[in-house]
């Protein structure tokens, strides 16, 4: 699966396996197996402070569902989800930053922070991105130094191209070239001899990291055919063929 951190690993897991659904799943050996979950008692202390968090619910059979609270939280790292469920705002928030060369550590922690956040580079030290991401962005640097050295906007679009715009500042069309390698390595493992929780390992592995690296722009933007958003349908569809 390629994730390490616990907390948005268990987020993630109750995401893909339900969606916006937010659907009681149990940790089974099934999907301990496919997820590489181990339940030891570091897994169960981050579900319990998730728990205690509100970012998860458990019922009496210790079966968990993501609230909203947890998704949102897992947005900031995957931020193509948002607009699985929210209706964009039509907003557009655009970050500024000149760190100095010298405050490079601040600069690279920054970017570390915000990097699942769907932002694209526009001009030179300015970022965009549709997502709300403004407050969080208030939550990270207060009372930090960073502070200082950033603007943020939001704004409506009113004149120009969009289509070119996101081209310009996305590179659309190179992800929509990953999105059909993806459909390619799918079918690969599809047509392997593997048991099917090995084979829809793989499958969220290949998934996982196209998910990184997707901005999650709004069908607004996109349309309701964005290859993405197939991706997402089909994805549904080999679960539930593999978990069956």
């Amino acid at each position: 699966m390629g994730i390490k951190e616990r907390r948005t690993k268990i987020l993630l897991i109750l995401f893909l396996l339900t969606g916006v659904d937010f659907s009681f799943v149990k940790f089974d050996e099934n999907i301990q197996k496919i997820f590489d979950l181990s339940l030891n008692q570091k897994t169960k202390s981050t579900i319990a402070g998730l728990i205690k968090e509100k970012a998860i619910e458990a019922d009496e059979n210790s079966a968990y569902k993501l609230t909203d609270l947890g998704f949102y939280e897992l947005c900031l790292e995957f931020p193509f989800f948002r607009y699985l469920k929210d209706i964009w705002d039509g907003q557009w928030r655009v970050i500024s930053y000149e760190i100095p060369e010298k405050k490079r550590e601040i600069r690279d922690r920054l970017r570390r922070e915000m990097q699942g956040w769907g932002l694209g580079p526009w001009h030179r030290s300015f970022w965009l991105t549709p997502h709300p991401v403004i407050d969080q962005l208030r939550k990270i640097t207060d009372g930090r130094e960073e502070n200082k050295y950033i603007q943020a906007f939001e704004s409506k679009h009113v004149f120009g191209d969009r289509e070119l715009l996101i081209e310009k500042v996305w590179v659309k069309s190179e992800l929509d070239k990953k999105y059909r390698e993806l459909f390619k390595r799918w079918h690969d493992i599809l047509s392997t001899n593997l048991d099917k929780p090995s084979k829809f390992q793989k499958v969220i592995g290949e998934y996982v990291t196209i998910l990184r690296q997707d901005p999650g722009l709004p069908s607004e933007l996109l349309g309701e055919k964005w290859i993405g958003r197939e991706a997402f349908d089909i994805f549904k569809e080999i679960k539930s063929i593999l978990l069956a």
